[in-house]
Protein backbone atom coordinates (compact mmCIF):
# COMPACT_ATOMS: atom_id res chain seq x y z
CA UNK A 1 0.00 0.00 0.00
CA UNK A 2 1.48 3.04 -1.22
CA UNK A 3 1.30 6.50 1.22
CA UNK A 4 -1.00 9.20 -0.86
CA UNK A 5 0.34 12.60 -1.29
CA UNK A 6 -2.36 15.17 -1.84
CA UNK A 7 -2.44 17.89 -4.69
CA UNK A 8 -4.72 21.17 -5.41
CA UNK A 9 -4.44 22.61 -8.92
CA UNK A 10 -4.91 25.96 -9.23
CA UNK A 11 -6.48 26.36 -12.58
CA UNK A 12 -7.35 23.82 -15.46
CA UNK A 13 -6.68 25.89 -19.03
CA UNK A 14 -5.02 24.24 -21.53
CA UNK A 15 -1.64 23.41 -19.18
CA UNK A 16 -3.71 21.99 -16.27
CA UNK A 17 -6.05 19.64 -18.37
CA UNK A 18 -2.80 18.04 -19.26
CA UNK A 19 -1.67 17.99 -16.64
CA UNK A 20 -4.62 16.29 -14.92
CA UNK A 21 -4.32 13.95 -18.16
CA UNK A 22 -1.14 12.77 -17.55
CA UNK A 23 -1.65 12.30 -13.58
CA UNK A 24 -4.81 10.37 -14.32
CA UNK A 25 -3.82 8.52 -17.20
CA UNK A 26 -0.56 7.40 -16.00
CA UNK A 27 -1.10 6.82 -12.33
CA UNK A 28 0.06 3.44 -11.89
CA UNK A 29 3.37 4.48 -13.38
CA UNK A 30 3.93 7.55 -11.58
CA UNK A 31 2.85 5.75 -8.78
CA UNK A 32 5.88 3.26 -9.09
CA UNK A 33 8.60 5.93 -9.64
CA UNK A 34 7.63 8.05 -6.76
CA UNK A 35 7.34 5.51 -4.22
CA UNK A 36 3.69 7.44 -2.91
CA UNK A 37 0.08 7.77 -5.19
CA UNK A 38 -0.23 11.83 -6.16
CA UNK A 39 -3.56 12.33 -5.67
CA UNK A 40 -5.19 15.31 -7.15
CA UNK A 41 -8.19 16.49 -4.71
CA UNK A 42 -8.75 19.75 -5.60
CA UNK A 43 -8.99 22.33 -8.56
CA UNK A 44 -9.58 25.64 -8.94
CA UNK A 45 -11.47 26.94 -11.83
CA UNK A 46 -13.71 30.48 -12.64
CA UNK A 47 -16.59 28.32 -14.02
CA UNK A 48 -17.73 25.15 -12.29
CA UNK A 49 -20.36 24.21 -14.76
CA UNK A 50 -17.97 24.53 -18.30
CA UNK A 51 -17.30 21.91 -20.23
CA UNK A 52 -13.98 20.75 -20.35
CA UNK A 53 -14.21 17.52 -22.48
CA UNK A 54 -12.59 15.43 -20.46
CA UNK A 55 -13.69 12.73 -17.34
CA UNK A 56 -13.86 14.50 -14.23
CA UNK A 57 -15.26 14.39 -10.72
CA UNK A 58 -17.29 17.65 -10.30
CA UNK A 59 -16.67 17.14 -6.68
CA UNK A 60 -12.72 18.37 -7.32
CA UNK A 61 -13.96 21.83 -8.59
CA UNK A 62 -14.11 24.57 -6.46
CA UNK A 63 -14.25 28.51 -6.95
CA UNK A 64 -12.71 28.89 -3.56
CA UNK A 65 -8.84 29.45 -3.87
CA UNK A 66 -8.69 29.14 0.44
CA UNK A 67 -10.18 25.65 -0.61
CA UNK A 68 -6.68 24.35 -1.37
CA UNK A 69 -4.40 27.03 0.20
CA UNK A 70 -5.67 26.25 3.67
CA UNK A 71 -6.32 22.45 3.18
CA UNK A 72 -3.50 21.52 5.39
CA UNK A 73 -3.64 17.82 3.52
CA UNK A 74 -2.78 19.31 0.57
CA UNK A 75 1.34 19.00 0.07
CA UNK A 76 1.58 20.40 -3.42
CA UNK A 77 0.18 23.60 -5.04
CA UNK A 78 0.36 23.58 -8.96
CA UNK A 79 -0.12 27.16 -9.93
CA UNK A 80 -1.33 26.96 -13.98
CA UNK A 81 -3.46 30.26 -13.82
CA UNK A 82 -0.66 32.15 -15.33
CA UNK A 83 0.12 35.77 -15.06
CA UNK A 84 1.39 38.03 -12.23
CA UNK A 85 -1.83 38.23 -10.08
CA UNK A 86 -3.36 36.21 -8.00
CA UNK A 87 -0.93 33.70 -9.36
CA UNK A 88 1.95 35.63 -7.16
CA UNK A 89 -0.57 36.08 -4.21
CA UNK A 90 -1.93 32.45 -4.16
CA UNK A 91 1.99 30.95 -4.54
CA UNK A 92 3.34 33.52 -2.34
CA UNK A 93 0.72 32.44 0.11
CA UNK A 94 1.38 28.55 -0.49
CA UNK A 95 5.15 28.59 0.25
CA UNK A 96 4.48 30.26 3.45
CA UNK A 97 2.49 27.70 4.53
CA UNK A 98 5.28 25.37 3.60
CA UNK A 99 3.37 23.76 0.54
CA UNK A 100 5.49 22.82 -2.46
CA UNK A 101 5.16 25.09 -5.11
CA UNK A 102 5.18 23.88 -8.78
CA UNK A 103 4.41 26.74 -11.83
CA UNK A 104 4.84 26.77 -15.05
CA UNK A 105 4.52 30.60 -15.04
CA UNK A 106 7.33 32.62 -16.29
CA UNK A 107 6.58 36.09 -15.53
CA UNK A 108 6.05 35.02 -11.71
CA UNK A 109 9.84 33.82 -12.20
CA UNK A 110 11.34 36.27 -14.33
CA UNK A 111 9.76 39.52 -12.16
CA UNK A 112 9.75 38.17 -9.12
CA UNK A 113 12.07 35.25 -8.38
CA UNK A 114 14.01 36.65 -5.41
CA UNK A 115 10.82 37.05 -3.57
CA UNK A 116 9.38 33.44 -4.60
CA UNK A 117 12.71 31.26 -3.69
CA UNK A 118 12.76 33.85 -0.33
CA UNK A 119 9.38 32.22 0.65
CA UNK A 120 10.19 29.10 -0.14
CA UNK A 121 13.25 29.18 1.67
CA UNK A 122 11.04 30.40 4.44
CA UNK A 123 8.47 28.00 4.05
CA UNK A 124 11.16 25.37 3.75
CA UNK A 125 9.30 24.11 0.51
CA UNK A 126 10.38 23.36 -3.09
CA UNK A 127 9.54 25.77 -5.81
CA UNK A 128 9.79 23.90 -9.01
CA UNK A 129 9.25 25.32 -12.39
CA UNK A 130 10.17 23.22 -15.52
CA UNK A 131 7.24 24.07 -17.76
CA UNK A 132 7.73 27.55 -17.22
CA UNK A 133 10.68 27.84 -20.37
CA UNK A 134 10.22 25.83 -23.32
CA UNK A 135 7.10 23.60 -22.45
CA UNK A 136 8.24 19.71 -22.41
CA UNK A 137 11.94 20.23 -23.28
CA UNK A 138 13.65 19.53 -19.91
CA UNK A 139 16.03 22.83 -19.55
CA UNK A 140 15.55 23.59 -15.69
CA UNK A 141 16.73 20.78 -14.30
CA UNK A 142 19.78 19.87 -16.64
CA UNK A 143 20.94 23.57 -16.00
CA UNK A 144 20.72 23.22 -12.19
CA UNK A 145 21.69 19.57 -11.61
CA UNK A 146 23.04 17.67 -15.02
CA UNK A 147 25.66 20.38 -15.83
CA UNK A 148 25.71 21.90 -12.23
CA UNK A 149 29.56 21.28 -12.58
CA UNK A 150 30.33 23.69 -15.54
CA UNK A 151 30.74 27.00 -15.85
CA UNK A 152 28.38 27.70 -18.34
CA UNK A 153 29.70 30.63 -21.27
CA UNK A 154 26.84 30.40 -23.63
CA UNK A 155 22.84 29.70 -23.51
CA UNK A 156 21.55 30.42 -27.05
CA UNK A 157 18.23 29.19 -28.06
CA UNK A 158 14.96 29.20 -30.09
CA UNK A 159 12.31 29.60 -27.02
CA UNK A 160 9.34 31.60 -28.91
CA UNK A 161 7.23 28.70 -31.23
CA UNK A 162 5.16 31.57 -32.28
CA UNK A 163 7.50 33.09 -33.84
CA UNK A 164 9.88 30.12 -35.26
CA UNK A 165 6.56 29.31 -36.98
CA UNK A 166 6.10 32.31 -38.69
CA UNK A 167 9.87 32.89 -39.73
CA UNK A 168 9.56 29.02 -41.26
CA UNK A 169 6.70 30.08 -43.34
CA UNK A 170 8.36 32.75 -44.68
CA UNK A 171 11.94 31.30 -45.16
CA UNK A 172 9.97 28.10 -46.54
CA UNK A 173 6.89 28.67 -48.78
CA UNK A 174 7.75 32.87 -49.11
CA UNK A 175 4.76 33.74 -47.02
CA UNK A 176 4.81 37.40 -45.69
CA UNK A 177 5.18 38.49 -41.86
CA UNK A 178 0.69 39.56 -42.01
CA UNK A 179 -0.37 36.18 -43.91
CA UNK A 180 2.61 34.30 -41.68
CA UNK A 181 1.29 36.06 -38.31
CA UNK A 182 -2.28 35.04 -39.63
CA UNK A 183 -2.05 31.36 -40.44
CA UNK A 184 -0.57 30.61 -36.77
CA UNK A 185 -3.13 32.73 -35.21
CA UNK A 186 -5.78 30.50 -36.73
CA UNK A 187 -3.93 27.14 -35.81
CA UNK A 188 -3.43 28.72 -32.30
CA UNK A 189 0.07 29.05 -32.04
CA UNK A 190 -0.47 32.95 -31.97
CA UNK A 191 -2.82 34.58 -29.46
CA UNK A 192 -5.51 37.00 -30.51
CA UNK A 193 -2.71 39.91 -29.27
CA UNK A 194 0.36 38.62 -30.35
CA UNK A 195 2.44 41.31 -29.18
CA UNK A 196 4.53 39.18 -26.34
CA UNK A 197 5.74 37.01 -29.05
CA UNK A 198 6.26 38.83 -32.16
CA UNK A 199 7.95 41.86 -29.85
CA UNK A 200 10.46 39.63 -28.21
CA UNK A 201 8.66 40.16 -24.99
CA UNK A 202 8.02 36.20 -24.08
CA UNK A 203 11.25 35.04 -25.13
CA UNK A 204 12.82 38.20 -22.95
CA UNK A 205 10.84 36.60 -20.20
CA UNK A 206 12.75 33.08 -20.75
CA UNK A 207 15.84 34.05 -21.22
CA UNK A 208 16.27 35.88 -18.05
CA UNK A 209 15.09 32.67 -15.83
CA UNK A 210 17.66 30.96 -17.99
CA UNK A 211 20.46 33.35 -17.58
CA UNK A 212 19.79 33.19 -13.72
CA UNK A 213 20.43 29.62 -13.36
CA UNK A 214 23.19 29.15 -15.97
CA UNK A 215 25.39 32.30 -14.68
CA UNK A 216 24.41 32.09 -10.87
CA UNK A 217 23.66 35.86 -10.96
CA UNK A 218 19.48 37.43 -10.62
CA UNK A 219 19.07 39.02 -14.39
CA UNK A 220 15.90 40.65 -14.21
CA UNK A 221 13.28 41.47 -17.38
CA UNK A 222 14.69 45.15 -17.86
CA UNK A 223 18.11 43.78 -18.43
CA UNK A 224 17.51 41.72 -21.25
CA UNK A 225 17.49 43.87 -24.93
CA UNK A 226 15.20 43.10 -26.91
CA UNK A 227 14.06 43.09 -30.27
CA UNK A 228 11.14 41.34 -32.19
CA UNK A 229 10.73 40.27 -35.71
CA UNK A 230 8.37 42.70 -37.34
CA UNK A 231 10.83 44.22 -39.26
CA UNK A 232 11.98 40.86 -40.97
CA UNK A 233 10.85 40.67 -44.58
CA UNK A 234 10.85 37.96 -47.49
CA UNK A 235 13.91 40.05 -48.93
CA UNK A 236 15.98 39.65 -45.81
CA UNK A 237 15.38 36.36 -45.66
CA UNK A 238 16.06 35.42 -49.08
CA UNK A 239 19.69 37.45 -49.06
CA UNK A 240 20.15 35.66 -46.18
CA UNK A 241 19.58 32.69 -47.83
CA UNK A 242 22.19 33.74 -50.53
CA UNK A 243 24.62 34.09 -47.86
CA UNK A 244 24.29 30.67 -46.09
CA UNK A 245 22.56 32.16 -43.10
CA UNK A 246 18.91 30.51 -41.35
CA UNK A 247 16.72 33.67 -39.69
CA UNK A 248 15.66 32.83 -36.29
CA UNK A 249 14.73 34.75 -32.94
CA UNK A 250 17.36 33.81 -30.67
CA UNK A 251 17.42 34.22 -26.79
CA UNK A 252 21.01 34.77 -26.03
CA UNK A 253 23.23 34.68 -22.69
CA UNK A 254 26.50 34.79 -22.72
CA UNK A 255 28.57 35.46 -19.87
CA UNK A 256 32.17 37.68 -20.86
CA UNK A 257 34.90 39.67 -18.64
CA UNK A 258 32.79 42.57 -18.72
CA UNK A 259 29.82 41.17 -17.53
CA UNK A 260 26.77 39.65 -18.10
CA UNK A 261 24.91 39.70 -21.47
CA UNK A 262 21.28 39.00 -21.96
CA UNK A 263 19.64 39.50 -25.05
CA UNK A 264 16.63 38.44 -27.40
CA UNK A 265 16.75 39.47 -31.46
CA UNK A 266 16.52 38.32 -34.98
CA UNK A 267 20.02 37.03 -36.24
CA UNK A 268 21.63 35.42 -39.19
CA UNK A 269 23.25 31.99 -38.34
CA UNK A 270 24.94 29.78 -39.93
CA UNK A 271 22.93 27.12 -41.92
CA UNK A 272 25.72 24.81 -40.25
CA UNK A 273 24.45 25.31 -37.10
CA UNK A 274 22.45 23.08 -35.33
CA UNK A 275 19.54 25.80 -34.33
CA UNK A 276 19.43 26.57 -38.54
CA UNK A 277 17.28 23.65 -38.60
CA UNK A 278 14.79 23.75 -35.60
CA UNK A 279 11.59 24.84 -38.02
CA UNK A 280 7.63 25.07 -37.05
CA UNK A 281 6.94 25.74 -33.82
CA UNK A 282 9.80 24.06 -31.86
CA UNK A 283 12.20 25.20 -29.73
CA UNK A 284 15.77 24.24 -29.31
CA UNK A 285 18.27 25.82 -26.72
CA UNK A 286 22.14 25.65 -27.45
CA UNK A 287 24.23 25.74 -24.27
CA UNK A 288 28.16 25.26 -24.03
CA UNK A 289 30.02 24.56 -20.90
CA UNK A 290 33.50 24.33 -20.12
CA UNK A 291 33.73 20.88 -19.02
CA UNK A 292 30.43 19.11 -21.29
CA UNK A 293 31.10 20.94 -24.12
CA UNK A 294 28.12 21.84 -26.67
CA UNK A 295 24.71 20.49 -25.74
CA UNK A 296 21.54 21.24 -27.42
CA UNK A 297 17.81 20.36 -26.07
CA UNK A 298 15.14 20.08 -28.49
CA UNK A 299 11.02 19.38 -28.37
CA UNK A 300 8.03 21.11 -28.20
CA UNK A 301 7.95 24.46 -26.17
CA UNK A 302 4.35 24.31 -25.37
CA UNK A 303 1.05 22.47 -25.85
CA UNK A 304 -0.95 20.96 -22.97
CA UNK A 305 0.91 17.74 -22.73
CA UNK A 306 4.59 19.07 -23.74
CA UNK A 307 4.50 21.39 -20.69
CA UNK A 308 2.27 19.38 -18.42
CA UNK A 309 4.68 16.31 -18.84
CA UNK A 310 7.42 19.15 -17.51
CA UNK A 311 5.14 19.88 -14.85
CA UNK A 312 4.28 16.26 -13.84
CA UNK A 313 8.30 15.90 -14.03
CA UNK A 314 8.20 18.43 -11.04
CA UNK A 315 5.09 17.15 -9.00
CA UNK A 316 7.08 13.81 -8.95
CA UNK A 317 9.82 15.30 -7.14
CA UNK A 318 7.88 17.39 -4.91
CA UNK A 319 6.10 14.59 -4.11
CA UNK A 320 9.33 12.29 -3.54
CA UNK A 321 10.71 15.19 -0.91
CA UNK A 322 7.75 14.95 0.60
CA UNK A 323 7.69 11.08 1.02
CA UNK A 324 11.00 11.44 2.35
CA UNK A 325 10.92 14.16 4.08
CA UNK A 326 13.80 16.96 2.55
CA UNK A 327 11.27 19.54 0.78
CA UNK A 328 13.13 22.85 0.04
CA UNK A 329 16.70 20.70 -1.16
CA UNK A 330 16.55 22.53 -4.54
CA UNK A 331 18.04 26.22 -3.67
CA UNK A 332 18.17 29.50 -5.31
CA UNK A 333 21.33 29.50 -7.50
CA UNK A 334 21.36 33.14 -7.97
CA UNK A 335 24.69 34.04 -5.61
CA UNK A 336 26.29 35.89 -7.85
CA UNK A 337 26.06 39.33 -8.56
CA UNK A 338 27.28 39.93 -12.00
CA UNK A 339 27.06 43.34 -14.10
CA UNK A 340 24.94 43.00 -17.00
CA UNK A 341 27.00 44.49 -20.55
CA UNK A 342 25.37 46.88 -22.46
CA UNK A 343 24.22 46.19 -25.81
CA UNK A 344 26.60 48.72 -26.88
CA UNK A 345 29.46 46.67 -25.65
CA UNK A 346 28.33 43.53 -27.35
CA UNK A 347 30.62 42.60 -30.46
CA UNK A 348 28.81 40.59 -33.36
CA UNK A 349 28.84 40.21 -36.94
CA UNK A 350 26.03 42.41 -38.68
CA UNK A 351 24.02 41.94 -41.74
CA UNK A 352 22.88 45.77 -43.29
CA UNK A 353 20.30 46.44 -46.00
CA UNK A 354 20.71 49.68 -47.90
CA UNK A 355 18.82 51.48 -50.89
CA UNK A 356 21.02 53.89 -52.60
CA UNK A 357 21.86 55.85 -55.92
CA UNK A 358 23.36 53.85 -58.24
CA UNK A 359 26.74 55.67 -59.35
CA UNK A 360 29.90 55.72 -59.20
CA UNK A 361 31.22 56.68 -55.51
CA UNK A 362 28.22 55.57 -53.58
CA UNK A 363 29.83 52.63 -52.51
CA UNK A 364 33.39 54.49 -51.73
CA UNK A 365 31.40 56.69 -49.53
CA UNK A 366 29.71 54.08 -47.54
CA UNK A 367 33.06 52.09 -46.62
CA UNK A 368 34.65 55.66 -45.65
CA UNK A 369 31.87 55.91 -43.19
CA UNK A 370 32.41 52.57 -41.84
CA UNK A 371 35.85 52.72 -42.00
CA UNK A 372 35.44 56.15 -39.67
CA UNK A 373 33.82 54.05 -37.04
CA UNK A 374 36.48 51.17 -36.99
CA UNK A 375 33.88 48.79 -38.67
CA UNK A 376 35.40 46.80 -41.16
CA UNK A 377 33.31 44.82 -43.91
CA UNK A 378 33.29 40.80 -44.62
CA UNK A 379 30.92 40.93 -47.82
CA UNK A 380 28.81 43.28 -49.83
CA UNK A 381 26.16 42.00 -52.54
CA UNK A 382 24.96 45.08 -54.93
CA UNK A 383 21.57 44.52 -56.86
CA UNK A 384 20.51 46.41 -59.83
CA UNK A 385 16.87 47.75 -59.02
CA UNK A 386 14.76 50.12 -61.25
CA UNK A 387 15.30 54.26 -61.49
CA UNK A 388 19.08 54.51 -61.15
CA UNK A 389 18.97 53.10 -57.50
CA UNK A 390 20.82 49.95 -56.43
CA UNK A 391 20.29 47.44 -53.01
CA UNK A 392 23.00 46.99 -51.56
CA UNK A 393 23.73 44.17 -48.92
CA UNK A 394 26.59 44.30 -46.49
CA UNK A 395 27.79 42.25 -43.59
CA UNK A 396 30.82 43.03 -41.40
CA UNK A 397 33.01 41.38 -39.70
CA UNK A 398 32.85 41.62 -35.78
CA UNK A 399 32.41 44.76 -34.29
CA UNK A 400 31.32 46.89 -31.31
CA UNK A 401 27.41 47.93 -31.49
CA UNK A 402 28.46 51.48 -30.35
CA UNK A 403 30.77 51.38 -33.06
CA UNK A 404 28.16 49.74 -35.98
CA UNK A 405 25.71 52.07 -35.10
CA UNK A 406 27.75 55.28 -35.35
CA UNK A 407 28.69 54.15 -38.74
CA UNK A 408 24.95 53.74 -39.67
CA UNK A 409 24.29 57.10 -38.50
CA UNK A 410 26.96 58.55 -40.66
CA UNK A 411 25.55 56.49 -43.58
CA UNK A 412 22.38 57.20 -43.47
CA UNK A 413 22.90 60.58 -43.46
CA UNK A 414 24.94 60.69 -46.82
CA UNK A 415 22.74 62.04 -49.89
CA UNK A 416 23.60 59.00 -52.00
CA UNK A 417 21.63 56.46 -49.19
CA UNK A 418 17.69 56.72 -50.00
CA UNK A 419 16.74 53.70 -47.69
CA UNK A 420 18.47 51.92 -44.69
CA UNK A 421 16.20 49.44 -44.64
CA UNK A 422 17.24 46.47 -42.39
CA UNK A 423 20.40 45.63 -40.22
CA UNK A 424 20.47 42.02 -38.42
CA UNK A 425 22.68 40.60 -36.37
CA UNK A 426 24.67 37.88 -37.11
CA UNK A 427 25.45 34.98 -34.25
CA UNK A 428 26.65 31.45 -34.17
CA UNK A 429 29.88 31.85 -35.82
CA UNK A 430 33.38 31.21 -33.95
CA UNK A 431 35.20 34.30 -35.55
Amino acid sequence: MFPIIKVGLLGLGTVGQGTYRILTGNKDNLTQKVGAEIKVTRILVRDLAKDRGMELDPALLTKDYRDILEDPEIEIVVELIGGLEPALNYVLSALERGKSVVTANKDLLALHGKELFEAAAAGKADLLFEGSVAGGIPIIRPLKQCLAANQIKEVMGIINGTTNYILTKMSYQGVDFTNALLEAQELGYAERDPTADIEGLDAARKIAILASIAFNTRVLINDVYVEGITRITARDINYARELNYAVKLLGMAKETPEGVEVRVHPALIPQSHPLAAVNGVFNAIFIRGDAAGDTMFYGQGAGALPTGSAVVADIMDAARHRLYKVPGIIKCTCYAQKPIKPIGEVECKYYLRLIVDDRPGVLASIAYAFGDKKVSLASVIQKLNLDQQAEIVLVTHRVKEQNFRAALNLISQLSAVKEVCNFIRVEGEET
